[in-house]
């Protein structure tokens, strides 16, 4: 980027404080601009300095972040140009980007393979050349995170290269391998350019050219370091390994230096690049890895980026001047000019600053490109310097190597001549040795025939070796990886034997030569000693009758030296025929491993397609299960809107479990349906959440209807529109779940939250008196249970003052009444108080044997609709203690009625009957306490009986009843009597009709209060019947206005009236 020194103290004055937020507001702002500008739809090459603010941007923020999150918002698929430069930006952020830029395209890969693939199945021009390029971003992007030694810019010194390759030879032949993978690409993508560019193209300067050109400029940098490093690495491997093993690496070297210098050669000729880029130049022919000296005639490629033009910048560049930071003095600023008129020079001084600015910046850039351009030609000629006197030095080490070897040839010969002389004056004695050699000659011959049949066997156990192979080829076709491992092991075998089988050759060869050089040197002795015989023919006819011998024996050494020659030639005739053999098992067991190899790719594409057979069915299977709970919520909502479901009803307490239990089967079903994304081999998870899901859903909306049916207008209306919402957002969910696109994204969020609306209105129809905390349960049980026996207690001792009291204000008749009257009360209490100790007893040994290891309070909260019946039946007996006490007192005051004291009986019985059942819901069968229970609640309906037997006794003796004498009467008078008596009969008939009709609604309005909805057995909504009039049964307790009622668990609830 451009920049200036110094910037006058004005200009800052003028700046407003930045606060980090309108800084990263400014840095998205710019950020923003130079990514639409540089990646568009016009067949333009990219400019220059938008490309270098993105590269700095990455550099500000330490990372690709920004240039990410606009990036994939751009429409790649609608424009293969725009993917184009999409990919010529990328390519020069991650050579010249922040080094964390790698880590954040990592993230991003698919986003840049699903454009590739999206243009490369198009017939589009710039689509196949993206196809292309995304293939090599992703390969580039792959090496560089395996081996982080190598910055995206491909630039280290030639240490970290051999620290990189190391001396393991696996690790240096995988890096050459995935640098040939590297560079394939590069030039793939060249040469798919170059091919587009025709006759009518070929002119470079021109828009639509330049635009295929400019991405090649960063893979002929790319291409400069990968060509150097795949030499090093060759010749590295070359002094490691043999090289027929390396065939197949320098014929991929040599295909690619021939590409590498064809792309090199025509972008020189191209004028576009001869502004750009200083391209380097290739050897006429590749390295000779062969010779190791080679290695010091290579040049490494250098290319060189000339500094580029500068190109007109915007001016809000040169100053950096915010324009959120300045917006509010710029207004304040034009109303202070419109009203007062501009200051006069202050925005002369400003502008001729800037011009200073500018001309000094222009003369700075000037000498910078200067001092570069110096720079690099120094740079050029040193490097040229260089390589010169690496080759001298290179060239002065072979000297040296070539002195040191005629050297030591020189100290050879010398030391021949020694020997020679000394042989000399040992010619006698050699002659003596001469037949101690000829026998180890045949004793070495017979070693030799010996290894040769060694080797004819060891080849019959290999052939064998071979068969056996074979016939476990054939056995184990079925298996992928004892295949692999046979396969694995023949290859083994056969280059183990061929190893034998060189090594035996080579020391045969061995053995022959040195055979051969010690005939020729016995020949050389035996010629000298024929000379110093000759020689010495003058010395006496002895010598000479030795030297005839001797001649002799050296002709039975020539046969038998020539016999042997025969017999090695036919033994090596033979090996070459068992190599031949040998060669032939080795092809027909090459053609064999690769049939098998064959067959596995048939084997493997079958399971492919099965596997995509088995994904098609389990996506048939769910698609069947969704239309089935399609069908089930359709059919739940067509419910809401039936008239023939008007008169079902149901509770609230029934409606909250089904909607509970609805909530929760969505967490199974948002687990079947993350497991079937991750995983869509498997659907059973999600297809049994959602038949569960389905059914549990579908029971909420109905019960739902069957539940506003007994509520107000105003819940009701608000509970059947939750409950159509409830099955339109479910099945919005199910139609998602239909499509493959969709299902990725399906969630139940709406679901969940009508179904909490469903549970709210539950809970707000729920009865009051059950509004009590689930922890408050357990205390309340005690002290309901604690006030009914202090209440019958006290009912005891006022029961006994009344006695007192009675005994002294009255007597005869009246007093005898009183007394069986109060003796049958007190029976009663003490029966009732037996029946709230037994109770408690029960109770106790419930909790004990269901608690378990919770607390007394927490198995009271875990049953609380069974806690809840204990206490209602608590104070239902309390109550009826204390009205059965008053009404005795009245009773016995004479101000009470005897009716009343019949009443009490009945209701406490009933209140106790209540006890007895809520205790006994939880209770095992064989508890004795139960029992004892039992028999107290006999004994009660007993004691009540005598209350009620007495009471109206005792009103039979007390009342006095008239005489009926009609015999004064006349006709009419009797007449006029039975008028007035039929009278007043139709009118109590009347007053008892009217009554029984105020009791049936008194009692309708206590079980409204109390909580009772219509609860039918086991919750299920059902019909509710119509009230029968004139047939008033009494509830099951009787109780004040407000108290709770006994639930489902504490015995059966009380019936519609």
């Amino acid at each position: 980027m451009n920049s200036i020194k110094s910037v006058p103290a004005r200009v800052l004055s003028r700046r407003g404080g930045h606060s980090l937020e309108a800084e990263r507001e400014q840095f998205d702002k710019n950020q923003a601009v130079s990514i639409s500008k540089a990646i568009n739809t016009q067949e333009a090459p990219v400019k220059e300095k938008h490309a270098r603010r993105i590269i700095l941007g990455t550099h500000h923020e330490k990372g690709a972040f920004t240039f990410w999150s606009y990036a994939i918002g751009l429409p790649l698929p609608s424009s293969a140009i725009l993917s184009w430069k999409f990919c010529h930006v990328l390519h020069k952020v991650l050579r010249d980007g922040h080094p964390n830029v790698l880590q954040d395209c990592q993230r991003y890969r698919s986003n840049i393979r699903e454009t590739g693939d999206l243009w490369g199945h198009l017939h589009d021009r710039y689509g196949q050349l993206v196809s292309i390029y995304t293939r090599l971003l992703l390969v580039k992007i792959s090496f560089h995170i395996k081996h982080p030694e190598f910055p995206p810019g491909l630039e280290v010194p030639d240490e970290v290269l051999e620290k990189t390759a190391g001396t393991d030879v696996n690790n240096i032949f995988q890096l050459t391998v995935e640098l040939f993978d590297y560079l394939d690409w590069e030039l793939k993508l060249s040469e798919s350019v170059f091919r587009q560019l025709n006759t009518s193209m070929a002119v470079s300067q021109m828009s639509a050219v330049q635009c295929r050109l400019a991405p090649l400029i960063q893979v002929i940098q790319d291409c400069s370091h990968l060509y150097h490093y795949t030499v090093k690495l060759m010749f590295k491997l070359h002094s490691c390994l043999p090289a027929d093993t390396l065939q197949g690496h320098r014929d991929r070297f040599h295909e690619q230096f021939r590409s590498l210098k064809n792309f090199f050669k025509k972008a020189s000729d191209m004028l576009y690049f001869k502004r750009l880029i200083q391209i380097p130049r290739l050897p006429e022919s590749p390295p000779n890895f062969l010779r190791a000296s080679a290695l010091a005639e290579h040049v490494k490629p250098v290319v060189v980026i000339p500094e580029e033009a500068p190109e007109d910048e915007e001016p809000e560049n040169l100053i950096e001047i915010s324009t959120a930071s300045t917006m509010e003095p710029q207004v304040t600023s034009d109303i202070f000019d419109q009203t007062f008129g501009p200051p006069n020079g202050i925005r002369d001084d400003r502008d001729a600053q800037i011009e200073s600015l500018k001309k000094e910046v222009d003369v700075l850039r000037a000498e910078m490109e200067k001092i570069k351009l110096e720079a690099q030609r120094y740079i050029t000629q040193l490097k040229a310097q260089v390589n010169s006197l690496e080759g001298e030095v290179e060239e002065q080490r072979k000297q040296k190597q070539k002195a040191l070897v005629d050297n030591e040839q020189l100290r050879d010969e010398l030391e021949k001549l020694q020997r020679v002389k000394q042989d000399s004056d040992r010619s006698q004695r050699l002659c003596a040795e001469a037949e101690k050699k000829a026998t180890a000659t045949e004793i070495r011959y017979t070693k030799l025939k010996e290894k040769h049949s060694e080797l004819i066997n060891t080849h019959a156990e290999l052939l064998r070796k071979n068969a056996d192979t074979a016939k476990q080829l054939t056995v184990t076709q079925q298996s992928q990886e004892e295949v692999a491992r046979v396969k694995e092991q023949l290859a083994f075998q056969v280059e183990q034997v061929k190893r034998e089988a060189e090594m035996k050759l080579e020391d045969q060869s061995l053995q022959m030569e040195q055979l051969r050089q010690e005939l020729d040197a016995r020949r050389e002795e035996l010629e000298q000693a024929q000379r110093s015989l000759s020689h010495a023919k003058q010395a006496g006819t002895e010598l000479s009758a030795q030297v005839e011998a001797l001649h002799a024996e050296k002709e039975v050494l020539r046969r038998s030296v020539s016999e042997k020659e025969c017999e090695l030639l036919s033994a090596r005739g033979l090996i070459e025929e068992k190599e031949l053999q040998l060669s032939q098992e080795v092809d027909k067991t090459s053609r064999e491993i690769r049939e098998l190899q064959g067959r596995l790719l048939e084997k493997s594409s079958q399971e492919q397609s099965l596997q995509q057979k088995l994904l098609d069915e389990q996506f048939i299977i769910l698609q069947q299960t969704v239309r089935e709970a399609e069908d089930i919520l359709r059919d739940a909502v067509a419910k809401l809107d039936d008239p023939l479901h008007i008169r079902c009803t149901s509770s609230p307490d029934y409606l909250l479990s089904r909607a509970q239990a609805a909530l929760e089967s969505t967490d199974a079903l948002e687990k079947g349906h993350a497991q079937y994304v991750a995983s869509m081999a498997d659907a059973a998870g999600l297809v049994g959440a959602l038949a569960l899901f389905a059914h549990l859903t579908a029971d909420t909306i109905v019960n739902g209807s069957a539940t506003s049916h007994l509520a107000p207008t105003d819940h009701a209306d608000r509970l059947t529109e939750t409950c159509r919402d409830c099955g339109q957002q479910s099945l919005d969910y199910l139609g998602k779940l239909k499509d493959k696109q969709t299902l990725g994204c399906a969630e139940l969020g709406d679901v969940r939250r009508v179904l909490r609306g469903v549970l709210q209105l539950a809970q707000e129809l729920r009865p009051k008196s059950l509004d009590i905390k689930q922890e408050e349960l357990g205390d309340m049980v005690e002290k309901e249970m604690a006030s009914t026996s202090e209440a019958i207690e006290d009912a005891v001792r006022r029961i006994e003052e009344m006695m007192s009291q009675a005994r002294n204000e009255s007597s005869g008749v009246k007093l005898e009444v009183n007394e069986r009257i109060l003796n049958s009360c007190t029976d009663l209490m003490k029966a009732i108080r037996l029946l709230v100790m037994t109770s408690t007893n029960l109770q106790k040994e419930i909790v004990e044997s269901g608690r378990g290891a919770a607390t007394t309070q927490e198995f009271y909260a875990k049953n609380s609709r069974w806690t809840e019946g204990l206490i209602s039946a608590s104070k239902a007996v309390g109550w009826g203690a204390t009205q059965l006490v008053e009404s005795a007192d009245r009773v016995v005051l004479h101000t009470g009625k005897y009716e009343e004291l019949i009443v009490c009986s009945h209701e406490i019985a009933a209140s106790t009957a209540q006890l007895v059942a809520a205790s006994k819901v939880k209770a095992e069968k064989s508890s004795r306490n139960l029992g004892k229970l039992q028999e107290c609640s006999r004994n009660v309906n007993e004691m009540a009986a005598n209350v009620v037997a007495s009471t109206k006794s005792g009103q039979e003796q007390i009342e006095e009843k008239d005489t009926m004498d009609f015999s004064g009467m006349s006709l009419i008078k009797l007449k006029k009597e039975e008028m007035e008596t039929q009278v007043k009969v139709l009118e109590l008939e009347k007053c008892l009709e009217g009554e029984r009709v105020r009791l049936g609604e008194l009692r309708k309005q206590h079980y409204a209060l109390a909580g009772t909805y219509g609860t039918e057995e086991d919750g299920e909504a059902k019909p509710a019947p119509a009230p029968r009039r004139g047939i008033l049964k009494k509830p099951p307790l009787a109780q004040k206005p407000g108290h709770g009622e006994p639930q489902r668990d504490a015995g059966p609830s009380p019936p519609h009236i």
